[in-house]
């Protein structure tokens, strides 16, 4: 475990330092905006995707400096669909993190703002990354494919349209496929593309990748219901007031957590084949069992 805390705080101190210096911008008249972007960006959280990132490039050979900056681009995406979900006219939360959200900081027109100059901004810092042409022009296929309409914001439509609506197993599946499962499946892929992985290496961590995205969903509909607010940073009982099908309201928080273990077992399963596997298999046990 000490091992694995360790490789995290490593990874967590280069996306965030890195992060810092990408978001020192010069003072302008658009400052509102760029201080908004920092707010939103600075405010933590697990850092997932870009952690997925790095581990990813590095558990296939490759050079983790080179894959910082393509980590750091999927974060600010990330964010930017965060202060867009907290907007009024989505989910209308005042908190993230236990912070106002980005709107109630700034209003709702520079959250807007915001959130549209860090999903450009992405680009431009990926389009800079210290890795190959090649990788460059994959890089940004996979991001914008997973972040689009054929992804993240795929799955935010279906869950507007499933407010208040009983949805099927089926659908419920498909919208934490993209909503949440895009952008950890394309961390594990921007991860192989960085490091020039093998089809066999992708396959594996994408399937990893794809049974964490839909685990960390379950234990986030889990904590909705029986979570601490105050730990979690954000209101609970979100889910239950806007009338949304969630793995609690279709099976009950017992099975639900018998669901999102089997599904860690599984992505734990897929990456049998590495043979220093240790952090990822600690990351999936460790994100299924959480309790913020």
């Amino acid at each position: 475990m000490n091992d694995y805390k360790q490789t995290l705080n490593s990874y967590f101190e280069k996306v965030n330092s890195r992060l810092d210096e990408l978001l020192k911008f010069s003072p302008s008249e658009f400052g509102v905006v760029c201080e908004a972007m920092r707010y939103s960006v600075e405010n933590g959280g697990k850092r997932i995707r870009p952690v997925l990132v790095l581990e990813s490039c590095r558990i296939c050979g490759g050079d983790i400096e080179s894959a910082v900056d393509v980590a750091c681009a999927l974060e600010m995406i990330h964010t930017y669909s965060l202060i867009h979900d907290d907007l009024p006219c989505m989910d209308n939360d005042d908190l993230r993190r236990g912070k106002p959200s980005c709107h109630v900081k700034f209003g709702e027109e520079y959250a807007l703002l915001a959130g549209d100059a860090l999903l450009t901004y992405a680009f431009e810092t990926l389009s800079k990354a210290n890795i190959s042409d090649d990788k460059k022009v994959r890089a940004i296929a996979c991001l914008s494919s997973n972040a689009g309409f054929g992804g993240m914001v795929g799955g935010q439509v279906i869950d507007l349209k499933s407010e208040g609506k009983e949805i099927s197993y089926d659908t419920l599946r498909l919208m934490h496929s993209l909503k949440t499962g895009a952008l950890i499946r394309c961390a594990a892929q921007l991860g192989c593309i960085c490091a020039g992985a093998s089809d066999e290496q992708t396959k594996a961590l994408t399937e990893y990748a794809n049974y964490l995205g839909y685990a960390f969903q379950a234990v986030d509909d889990i904590l909705d219901v029986v979570g601490n607010q105050d730990i979690l940073g954000k209101p609970i009982g979100s889910d239950a007031e806007s009338g949304k099908t969630t793995y609690v309201t279709l099976f009950g928080v017992e099975k639900a957590k018998q669901i999102a273990k089997e599904l860690t077992d599984k992505a734990v399963g897929s990456i049998s084949s590495f043979e220093n596997n240790r952090f990822l298999v600690t990351l999936a046990n460790e994100l299924t069992t959480r309790k913020y």
